[in-house]
């Protein structure tokens, strides 16, 4: 359904500079969005795609350049990837912040009490500066400007959706099927399945004329990218996302902005991810085509120049071992010829300097992953039998379930299902209310867990992957390096680390550390789209045991898997194989 109340805007950034400790995140990048525009930003972690949302929405301020906005009361709404859930913060007002509902309504709240004021000083009761006549008036001198105030503050509250909000919130968070009662929970009591619906709760319920939006499609079920594709198909104004889902970007948006590592500028390309991947190939092979010719004709030139020298100074050396020295004619024939030999080598020269320089296109840094292998384990490798987990109201199984060695299974379902809880069972991580579990002989884990828990504290990455590998630091700079994660990231806090550089450094150790059990849970979360086509690279040359959640459906036609296992409502049932994509 199409949103009211809202404006035709138009964003318009120019020449954005932004540096961050002495190093250029962006350089001259120049955008406009207009209205209706579907714009999806691209690029490595770390290039700058949510510095470039921030810059947008006013919350960085660029070193050199500018953004505008026309008019200038148009609401842009910018949705980080990951929320900031506040202590003590409910539902309600973490969706009243997310929308920009609460800073709406302070700032009615504070053009309405100064527009009290003034009124109040007219009126004789009040002592404020500049008013006079009759109450109520507002063409007393000094009342124009609280009466815009005010009347900018309502047009933005109405336009933002804050009078409907509480009602329209009851609606989606039962749509969702948030329990009753949730809208009024604190935000840190949810558990992982409802904290992800809260969140896309606040984008379907945001009324922005520009809306940006950082990796929303981290943490949804099926249910949830369908639900947040309708939402961005029906936007009326403007849109900018910053998404590695590429099955969403296919479907939702109409150019492609890729920003560049190496220039820290911005390319456009019409259409969606597809389009976009081939028009990128033509511009690169073009590139090089145009460098090619260039070095060819240049070096063809460097040669010739360098021949006719050659040639002239043969030329001259025999010349004067025929000729008798006192000569004229043969003297003047050899001047003559050196003559006409320095003239070629001169034209030749100028021919290369003429030439329109073509600058070689840069190699790109590729990731080259792969996952070290570990002796196979015994033929069982993990089993639950009559298993029961029963935790803040929530109960899974009872489940039987055998994972065999070479298993390659694909777990789905909605969240909060209790996909995380089955693996955390399967693994022996969450102890049983009833049942049993056990571990199979010679089962080496490795785990990519959905909070990426391993780097999330205060140790440095370095620290961490020592410890985990028994390697020499030396040797584990050099492993991070090769998933481009530099000293400034794995010297520095784990917890610091942006959530792509936490799952580059979990991937790392899996390339470091044999395994013949890999864990995956939704690995591509934060994950660039190049190491995203690498780690499915990677599984398809792994010989081992392979549990994977996720909801990237890219991934689910990719990756080759023996068994289907959907789990929802605590209940654990296998499924057939399917090749159709599952929305």
């Amino acid at each position: 359904m199409r949103q009211t109340g809202q404006m035709s805007a138009t964003l318009v950034a120019s020449g954005l500079t932004v540096t961050r400790g002495g190093a250029t995140v962006l350089d001259g990048v120049s955008l406009t969005v207009a209205p209706g525009d579907r714009l999806g930003v691209v690029g490595p972690n770390g290039v700058g795609k949510s510095t470039l949302l921030r810059a947008l929405a006013g919350q960085v301020t660029p070193d050199a350049g500018r953004v505008d906005l026309a008019p200038p009361t148009a609401n842009v709404g910018l949705l980080p990837q990951e929320p900031d859930r506040n202590p003590g913060e409910t539902l309600r007002a973490f969706l009243a912040r997310r929308t920009g509902v609460a800073a709406a309504q302070a700032e009615l709240d504070a053009a309405t009490e100064a527009l009290a004021l003034g009124m109040s000083g007219v009126s004789g009761t009040s002592g404020a500066s500049g008013t006079s006549g009759a109450s109520g008036t507002s063409g007393a001198p000094g009342m124009s400007g609280v009466d815009d105030r005010y009347s900018v503050a309502l047009e933005r509250w109405l336009a933002i959706g804050a009078a409907d909000l509480d009602a329209r919130a009851e609606e989606v968070c039962a749509d969702l099927g948030l329990p009753a009662g949730a809208l009024d929970s604190p935000t840190t009591a949810l558990s992982g399945g409802q904290a992800a619906r809260g969140s896309l709760a606040g984008v379907l319920l945001s009324r922005f004329d520009i809306t940006l939006l950082d990796e929303p499609t981290n943490d949804l079920d099926f249910d949830g990218l369908e639900r947040l594709e309708r939402f961005v198909q029906g936007v009326p104004g403007a849109l900018v996302v910053v998404s590695h889902d590429r099955e969403f970007l296919d479907r939702t948006i109409d150019t492609v902005a890729e920003l560049d590592p190496h220039r820290h500028g911005l390319t456009l390309f019409a259409g969606g991810w597809t389009a976009y991947l081939q028009a990128r190939e033509v511009v690169r092979r073009q590139a090089r085509e145009r460098y090619e010719e260039y070095a060819g004709q240049r070096a063809d030139l460097v040669a010739q120049a360098q021949r006719q020298r050659e040639q002239a100074v043969r030329g001259s050396v025999r010349a004067k071992r025929r000729m008798p020295d006192g000569d004229r004619a043969a003297k003047g024939a050899r001047i003559e010829a050196a003559t006409k030999s320095a003239a070629r080598v001169r034209s030749i020269e100028s021919r290369i300097d003429r030439l329109a320089e073509v600058e070689e296109p840069r190699k790109e840094w590729q990731l080259r992953m792969s996952i070290a292998a570990a002796p196979r384990s015994g033929d069982v490798v993990a089993t639950l039998t009559g298993a029961v987990v029963a935790r803040s109201g929530f109960t899974l199984g009872p489940v039987d379930l055998t994972i065999a060695w070479a298993d390659r299974v694909v777990i789905t379902g909605p969240n909060g299902g209790g996909k995380t809880t089955m693996l955390g069972a399967l693994l022996g991580r969450i102890p049983l209310a009833r049942g049993h579990q056990a571990l199979g002989s010679g089962v080496r884990l490795g785990e990519i867990d959905q909070a990426r828990g391993l780097f999330r504290g205060e140790a440095t990455a370095l620290a961490v992957a020592e410890r985990a590998t028994s390697w020499p630091a030396g040797e584990v700079r050099t492993l991070f390096a090769k998933f481009g994660l530099g000293p400034d990231q794995v010297t520095r806090p784990a917890a610091s680390l942006s959530p792509g550089e936490r799952t580059r450094a979990g991937l790392a150790l899996l390339q470091a550390v044999g395994v013949n059990c890999l864990v995956l849970d939704e690995p591509t979360n934060h994950l660039d789209l190049p190491a995203i086509d690498q780690l499915e690279q990677a599984l398809a040359g792994y010989a081992g045991t392979l549990l994977l959640v996720t909801h990237d459906r890219r991934m689910l036609d990719t990756v080759a898997v023996t068994r289907r296992l959907h789990v929802n409502g605590g209940l654990v049932t296998e499924k057939p194989l399917v090749t159709e994509k599952p929305l």
